[in-house]
């Protein structure tokens, strides 16, 4: 929604510059051949500055779209840097309780066993504790496999943050290159005005009074474009569920949805159903497409679709809870908080303000 209001209030203050330039140039005293001359310029003036417009409001919808994939990225990266530190505790929790057991086997030897094992009173007695013996060694083997596991978990999620990482800094040396050229354009934009105001100034001395009137129309037209676009929008939480109208749905469609917010939230059912409802919005708005597959794998809008940790959840098949969650959302289920929301973010990696729920940041635009 932002990039939109930009692009109104880009287009409104070039038209009505265009419109000054426009008003401006027609004195009531001048010649036939001067106001041919005036009329000829304007036409090229016009086709210039409209030119000009279209550049830079399409350089600033690439650097918008930049700009939301970096934030993206930005939150993805933290919450691999959360789930990273966890997966190390647990590595060494493990590391620990297997050192324990493997020191108590050293500093005790096959004796303790075969005491074990003598201890018996009965033939069944025997039996059950050389059970035991021979499960407590495979319990360690066990756990000895699920250590290398977490190991390799673990340098896994390492090559991850790397390559986002990496991809980051591409992202925002796209940017600074978009940016530079946008300034580049605006530059030239304020010189080719200041030329045009220059040339047309001998034209406005002629009819002062009409000049005079025309500025003011001007001025009272840019502070109406102003006010029309000064306003607030709020709210504040409510875990509460609405109906917002059920759609018919595959049942591919069901497990994509599923998937996609099982990625992008935790294992609550208010966390999973706020994603799943602002791809609802998305779905139900023209804005976006208007199928659930077309919302999610849209260009650029969730990171999972790009780094394979959605393919990664449809392989293995969503949980439970994600599969309820989404059956509930087409069907009409909708958080009430974020009911009005389009976009969403991690909340420990954003400095948006918005409703947060299950450590996410949801928004209403960009």
């Amino acid at each position: 929604m932002k990039i939109y209001k930009k692009r109104w209030m880009q287009s409104g203050i070039a038209l009505i510059c265009s419109l000054a330039i426009v008003l401006s140039v027609f004195p009531v005293f001048a010649d036939n051949e001067e106001i041919k001359n005036l009329e000829n310029q304007t036409s090229s003036l016009e086709n210039e500055l409209q030119g000009i417009n279209e550049d830079i409001l399409a350089l600033s919808d690439e650097i918008s779209t930049t700009e939301m994939q970096v934030e993206m990225l930005n939150g993805e990266i933290a919450r691999t840097s959360d789930e990273l530190a966890d997966a190390k505790a647990n590595e060494e929790k493990q590391y620990e309780d297997m050192k324990a057991r493997i020191k108590y086997m050293y500093e005790h030897g096959n004796a303790t066993l075969l005491e074990l094992l003598f201890s018996a009173e009965n033939m069944s007695d025997f039996l059950n504790k050389a059970d035991f013996i021979e499960n407590l060694s495979e319990y360690d083997r066990n756990a000895l496999n699920e250590l290398q596991n977490i190991h390799q978990q673990i340098e896994n999620e390492q090559r991850t943050l790397e390559t986002q990482q990496a991809s980051l800094t591409d992202l925002q040396e796209q940017l600074q290159t978009q940016q530079d050229q946008l300034q580049a354009k605006a530059d030239a934009t304020s010189t080719d005005l200041a030329d045009v105001q220059a040339k047309l100034r001998q034209a406005k001395d002629e009819e002062a009074a009409r000049i005079a009137a025309e500025e003011e129309a001007r001025k009272q037209a840019a502070e109406d474009a102003a006010a029309s676009v000064d306003n607030g929008s709020g709210g504040g939480y409510d875990d509460s569920v609405i109906n917002g109208g059920g759609i018919s749905a595959s049942t591919n469609d069901v497990t994509l949805l599923a998937a996609i917010i099982q990625c992008e939230a935790y294992q609550t059912y208010d966390a999973l159903l706020a994603v799943a409802t602002v791809i609802m919005n998305r779905v139900e708005s023209p804005r976006f497409p208007n199928s659930i597959r077309g919302v999610i794998y849209a260009s650029g809008q969730f990171e999972p679709v790009w780094t394979g940790r959605l393919d990664a959840v449809l392989q293995a098949g969503p949980t439970s809870l994600s599969m309820q969650v989404a059956q509930d959302a087409i069907n009409g289920s909708r958080l009430a908080a974020v009911s009005d929301c389009y976009y969403f973010l991690y909340a420990h990696g954003s400095n948006r303000d918005g409703i947060i729920i299950g450590d996410n940041v949801f928004f209403q635009s960009w």
